[in-house]
């Protein structure tokens, strides 16, 4: 065991006890605060914070577009990299203070694959039942990671379920050509197969105690996070106007159309907003073009509203920049940008 040190995040005044051979992130999750954060390999920047006080500190390796050069030597650091080798005080630039002492416990598990089927032509629907332990607590919104059999790499994939009380959970992974996981999920996995988890991770969560509209952005596997809000939406009778738009290239790359048109009917003041950016064929009635497009010309003033945005980087870029100037307050766009490791990643 490697020694501890005490880490102080301000300004909510919170200390965690962190070993040396730990991420400060990790470190926190375990002790049930729930720091904002993304991938969790040092490429978005979500967790990006700074050292108030000491700097023996580390980090794994981590991409300069999110912590440039310049920025690490004034002392930032991304907290899902960082292991501190002396007591530090750092402070959140990132944090909800309506989440950060709500966390849950981080536990691994053992699952057996019940399904593996086809959503679309390169989406893969898995659902998969505990076995040890027989129940994995999380918010709708969140993720797990998988190992990856016979590797020490992991991959972390959204539910689309908002619990286990049936014991399975469910996910919609997109398969990528050379995809560590994907594409042994694409070519080998069977029902029967068990294999390790970890979690939950992630803020992607319905920020509740609240009434205002909410707006949501998907693309590809983003379907999954905000299925499983939609879903918990429903299942808990939460009556807020409601509008998802997702993006997708041609009308087999969508999945879950009918269920989402049956959440219209339970959900009044929810509508379910698809767009093809290559409607070819001339057959598609609906909306066309590039899911942000889309949103630029259909909304003319989100002041007040909610938004969360998961899929793509491209896409979830693209929104995270749009949204502010069509009046969503920064700190209320919530999202998940998706990273691959496959050869188009």
């Amino acid at each position: 065991m490697t020694e501890k040190h005490r880490v102080r995040f301000e300004p909510v005044g919170i200390e965690v006890e962190v070993e040396e051979d730990q991420t400060i992130l990790r470190a926190a999750a375990e002790q049930g605060v729930m720091l904002m954060h993304g991938c969790k390999e040092g490429q978005c920047g979500s967790c990006k914070s700074f050292v108030l006080d000491g700097d023996d500190l580390e980090h794994d390796r981590y991409s300069t577009f999110a912590l440039p050069d310049f920025e690490a030597e004034e002392g930032y650091t991304l907290l899902c990299r960082a292991h501190p080798y002396e007591d530090l005080t750092i402070e959140l630039l990132n944090y909800d203070e309506e989440m950060i002492r709500s966390g849950l416990p981080i536990r691994s598990a053992t699952v057996g694959v019940v399904s593996n089927d086809n959503v679309t032509h390169d989406m893969r629907r898995l659902v998969v039942r505990l076995i040890e332990p027989e129940e994995l607590r999380f918010f709708p919104g969140q993720y797990v990671d998988f190992a990856v059999p016979g590797t020490d790499e992991t991959r972390s994939f959204s539910m689309a379920n908002t619990s286990t009380a049936d014991g399975t959970l469910e996910f919609v992974i997109k398969v990528y050509p050379g995809g560590l996981f994907s594409e042994y999920l694409d070519t080998k996995v069977q029902p029967g197969d068990r294999l390790e988890i970890t979690g939950p991770f992630g803020v992607f969560t319905l920020r509740d105690g609240r009434d205002a509209p909410l707006l949501f952005v998907g693309g590809g596997a983003g379907m999954a996070p905000i299925l499983s809000l939609l879903r918990s939406m429903a299942e808990r009778g939460v009556d807020r106007p409601a509008t998802f738009y997702y993006g997708a290239r041609t009308d087999r790359d969508l999945c879950f159309d009918d269920e989402l048109r049956e959440l219209e009917m339970r959900l009044p003041r929810f509508r379910y907003v698809p767009a093809l950016s290559d409607a070819a064929n001339g057959a598609w009635a609906g909306a066309t073009g590039l899911i942000t497009d889309v949103v630029r010309t259909s909304e003319t003033d989100l002041s007040g509203v909610d938004a969360y945005v998961c899929g793509p980087p491209p896409m979830v870029e693209a929104a995270v920049e749009l949204l502010p100037a069509l009046g969503v307050d920064e700190k209320r766009v919530f999202y998940d940008k998706f990273t691959t490791t496959g050869d188009d990643g």
